[in-house]
């Protein structure tokens, strides 16, 4: 019997002068574990007058985690961060209480053809620490687990498992986990699993009880434990999950809460301009006027 309880499709999403492709949330499929949104980035050829400008806009209740395969972002927050990130490394963003971002293309890539692409992750914070002071913290691609198992290359992004832990200082029982494949390769790792599970093919195709599944797809566990799969050659997924939280957690714009109370004040917050601001930016992305789902 599969152990595959849901499939996700990669969706297009417009975030203002860039397309991505939206994976999390879905509306059968809100969260896996704590992470509840994911987008694609890219692969995006920007020519010397296409940038990537994210105009200051607010958080709460989450971390958000960047990761690249291509490109550079620059980005700024109002903790006073100032943090270029390249491929392999990882930004992680605690918004907590409350923090403004701005995600741009570098000043020297700026006048030139240039690439972008990777990952964009929310995290949801636990209830307890959903309320923190926020923080930001950059992890260099050199400082990320990464081993060989099993004739694959493994990295571990963030959170623990195979006995290993990332330096990127998650808040609640997690992982995500990048695994690469240059021959054909039969994996079994539903021992180091934990939780909620899902799998995202950036590229090649995987094989589950008789099933081929190609890239640009998320498959949801029904049984974390039960994971099991065999890799195509030069295949690339990324695993991710963790415990699921016992409330559940709101998502409005970029706000993520466990009370709809504080998601109304963030709102009204933002309108009034009351959070902290982005030291040399005076853009900021308007309060847009979906529902909390």
């Amino acid at each position: 019997m599969s152990n595959i309880g849901l499939i996700i499709e990669e969706r297009a999403a417009d975030i203002g002068n860039f397309l991505v492709g939206r994976l999390l949330p879905f509306r059968e499929k809100r969260a896996v574990g704590p992470f509840v949104f994911l987008d694609h980035m890219g692969p995006a050829q920007l020519k010397d007058y296409q940038n990537l400008d994210v105009p200051p806009h607010p958080h709460i209740g989450l971390s958000t985690l960047t990761y690249l395969f291509e490109g550079a972002i620059l980005h700024r927050d109002s903790v006073g961060t100032e943090m270029e990130i390249t491929p392999g490394a990882v930004n992680w963003m605690t918004a907590g209480k409350g923090v403004v971002h701005s995600e741009r293309t570098p000043e020297y890539l700026r006048t030139t053809d240039k690439s972008l692409h990777g990952l964009q992750i929310w995290v949801a914070l636990p209830k307890e620490k959903e309320n923190i002071d926020p923080s930001f913290v950059h992890v260099e691609a050199k400082d990320i687990p990464e081993w060989q198992q099993d004739n694959v290359t493994v990295k571990l992004i963030a959170g623990e498992a195979f006995g290993k832990k990332s330096p990127v200082p998650v808040y609640s029982p997690l992982y995500l986990i990048e695994i690469k494949s240059t021959a054909k390769a039969l994996l079994n790792i539903g021992k180091d699993l934990f939780g909620e599970s899902a799998l995202y093919i950036l590229e090649g195709e995987i094989t589950n009880d008789g099933h081929t599944y190609a890239s640009k797809q998320i498959l949801v566990a029904k049984e974390s434990s039960l994971c099991q799969f065999e890799m195509s050659e030069n295949c690339t997924v990324y695993i991710f999950g963790g415990e699921p939280f016992p409330e559940e957690h709101f998502i409005y714009w970029n706000f993520v809460h466990s009370d709809k109370a504080v998601i109304e004040k963030a709102k009204q917050d933002w309108i009034d301009q009351k959070f902290p601001k982005i030291p040399n930016e005076t853009e900021f992305v308007p309060l847009p006027q979906p529902r909390i789902r």
